[in-house]
This record gives structure tokens, C-alpha cells and sequence, in this order.
């Protein structure tokens, strides 16, 4: 009987002709295997950092189609809102958070002095007759869509947040002569948003916007949303 494990008379000839003809494939299988494992062996050990890098960073970043987890809890409520009314308006849903985070901590009945109303704080000449202001879905249309004008006009982030709080026209002078409001808007805008793009857990610029004059505001906000 045959052993399981010698060749059979059949694969030794095979074997002869092949180095009887010259084949180098059956000669130099040993060596390319032990390559191939080599070079295999190289690439998963470069890879692992690699990929490692790549987990940590989506554990710390929003999900695909989300706001940064960073923002106030009256903004959060919005989240899902945010998302569409940006896609509709071609907008980063983070930064439609921040210009709400500032503008209203989402409260939808906001009132500011100047008579600026509802989520986005949006002057009444941008409504048409007859449009309800204060209603979420128009409110969002109407600001985010200045937004998105602003965007175009600057491109950069920061002066678009700048544009949408002194006017596109306004902050085409020279930024020592903007208002002290419209500064201060571009220096707490720019960086929660440089924040929530990075994936960042938490904003420090966030923080220090709610000890300045942000608490009050998410303070009504917390009620009105409770409302709903």
C-alpha cells in the first residue's frame, strides 16, 4: 500500500520532465512563497497603525449625517431638521448648528431687539407676504439660504458667519470697521466650527461662549423646546 504521504509515480515524472525541460516554476516555488509571505507580512505590519489611526479618529468624529455632539442639547433637539434643511441648501449641517447655536440655541420664538425672529434670527424683509417667520421650516429656508449667499460670496467659513450677522455688504469693509457684534460673531463662529469639523468632542470656544452671554439664551431655549 501507498503512503499518504509519498508522491505517487505519476508526480515524480511530472517533476523530472519539468526539469527536464527547463520549467523554473516548480524549482522556484519554494523561494517566491517565502517572498510573498514576506512582503504580505510588511504590509499588514505598516497597515496597523494605520487603521488603528483611522478608529480612533471616527470613535471621536459625528456620525455621517449628524452635528457634533458638542452642541447644547436646545440646538441637539434640532438635529435631525439641521441635517435636512442643509442638504437642501447644499450647507455643512455643522455649520448650520453653529450660526443656530449663536443665533438662538434653537429657541424657535426668539426675539431679538432689532426684531430679528426665530431660529436663525432672520430679519423681517427677507420674508415674503404672508410667510409665518417664527415657522421652523420657513425661518430655516430664509436664513440658511442667506447663509449659503454669504458662503458664495466669501467662501471661507468665518467670513461667511461674518457676513450672515453684518450683512455681505457690510463686511466688505475693512474688519476694523465692523461692528464690535459682527467680530465677536466671526471670532466665536469660526471656532466652534473649526471644532465640530475637526470631529471634536468637545468645544472649548463653545464653552466660553455660554459663560459670556450664550447660558441666558439656552436658558428660554431649554423651555421653549421642552414645550413642544
Amino acid at each position: 500500500m501507498q503512503s499518504a504521504f509519498a508522491p505517487s509515480e505519476a508526480l515524480m515524472q511530472d517533476g523530472e520532465a519539468a526539469r527536464a525541460s527547463g520549467c523554473l516554476s516548480v524549482l522556484l516555488w519554494p523561494p517566491f512563497s517565502a517572498a510573498f509571505a514576506g512582503i504580505l507580512l510588511f504590509y499588514f505590519l505598516v497597515q496597523v497603525p494605520i487603521n488603528s489611526a483611522e478608529v480612533e479618529l471616527s470613535q471621536h468624529a459625528a456620525p455621517a449625517g449628524a452635528i457634533a455632539s458638542f452642541f447644547t442639547p436646545e440646538v441637539q433637539h434640532w438635529e435631525a431638521d439641521l441635517v435636512a434643511w442643509s442638504a437642501a441648501q447644499g450647507l455643512d449641517p455643522n455649520l448650520a448648528a453653529t450660526v443656530m447655536q449663536i443665533e438662538s440655541c434653537g429657541d424657535p420664538l426668539a426675539l431679538s431687539p432689532a426684531g430679528a425672529m426665530g431660529l436663525f434670527q432672520v430679519m423681517p424683509y427677507h420674508f415674503a407676504a404672508g410667510e409665518s417667520s417664527f415657522e421652523p421650516n420657513t425661518n430655516a429656508i430664509r436664513g440658511l439660504g442667506y447663509l449659503k449667499l454669504s458662503l458664495e460670496q466669501y467662501s471661507e467659513p468665518g467670513m461667511a458667519l461674518a457676513a450672515y450677522n453684518g450683512g455681505i455688504n457690510g463686511v466688505s469693509r475693512p474688519q476694523h470697521q465692523w461692528a464690535q457684534e459682527t467680530r465677536d460673531y466671526k471670532a466665536w463662529g469660526e471656532s466652534i466650527y473649526a471644532d465640530a469639523s475637526a470631529g471634536r468632542r468637545e468645544s472649548r470656544r463653545l464653552q466660553e461662549w455660554l459663560a459670556a452671554s450664550g447660558a441666558s439664551l439656552c436658558a428660554q431655549a431649554a423651555q421653549r423646546v421642552a414645550g413642544d
